[in-house]
């Protein structure tokens, strides 16, 4: 299912604390800059309209979120989702998720890495360009700090069954941990757009989570 079109912003509307690109990144401990606060770091790829960093940013506020989007126009709806409610702690990123992780973010960053409804690149051929691929997971492991999860949530079985096997064969994460569905209290209470949509035409998503190992000597850490 493809992703609808989104509403126009407003041209008056600041988008420069909310939105920036990969190339303008400060890289490894200099991240700590984007945000007016060092506090633990969530990172999510795949942001699309951004209900995600707009709703877990406004619930945990002592919390900093890291959105990347590849797609600019979502991007830069996001971008102004945040500016609009004066989030101080979410920042959406234009750019390639998998250049974020090689190229900007040090070891033991994240308290959790977030990646909703990925494309599934449906036909064989395509399969390569899938963004959970074993280079990719790799990453989020050296990313994550000691006792940080990956969220991983899809539509597609077939899409979730490979990224368990994914997993399992490169990375030392402990799972796959359940997550359960929870009913939604109101109209927009749901993790992504993307997850409202599956949901309201009763279709199943498949959750699950992950935890990086903490060897005996390492402690959880906020951004360093």
């Amino acid at each position: 299912m493809g992703r609808r079109a989104v509403r126009k912003i407003d041209p008056n509307l600041d988008l420069s604390r909310h939105l920036t690109t990969l190339e303008a990144l400060p890289k490894g401990a200099d991240l700590a800059r984007l945000f007016e606060r060092e506090q633990p770091l969530e990172i999510e790829v795949g942001t699309g309209k951004g209900l995600f960093l707009a709703t877990a940013s406004e619930s945990r506020v002592d919390h900093n979120f890291l959105g990347c989007e590849i797609a600019r126009k979502y991007a830069r709806y996001a971008g102004a989702r945040l500016a609009r409610r004066g989030r101080a702690n979410a920042i959406v990123v234009h750019g390639d998720a998998q250049r974020l992780f090689t190229e900007w973010l040090p070891d033991d960053r994240a308290a959790a890495v977030h990646v909703y409804f990925p494309d599934p690149w449906w036909k064989k051929r395509h399969l390569r360009r899938r963004i959970m691929n074993d280079r990719f997971v790799a990453q989020i492991e050296r990313v994550l700090e000691p006792s940080g999860t990956l969220h991983f949530w899809t539509d597609v079985q077939d899409y979730y069954q490979a990224t368990l096997a994914l997993i399992k064969a490169s990375t030392r994460l402990l799972g796959p941990l359940p997550v359960a569905e929870r009913p939604a209290s109101h109209d927009l209470d749901y993790r992504t757009h993307f997850e409202r949509r599956m949901r309201m035409g009763s279709q199943e998503v498949w959750r699950c989570e992950f935890r990086k190992q903490a060897l005996p000597h390492q402690k959880t850490s906020s951004m360093k």
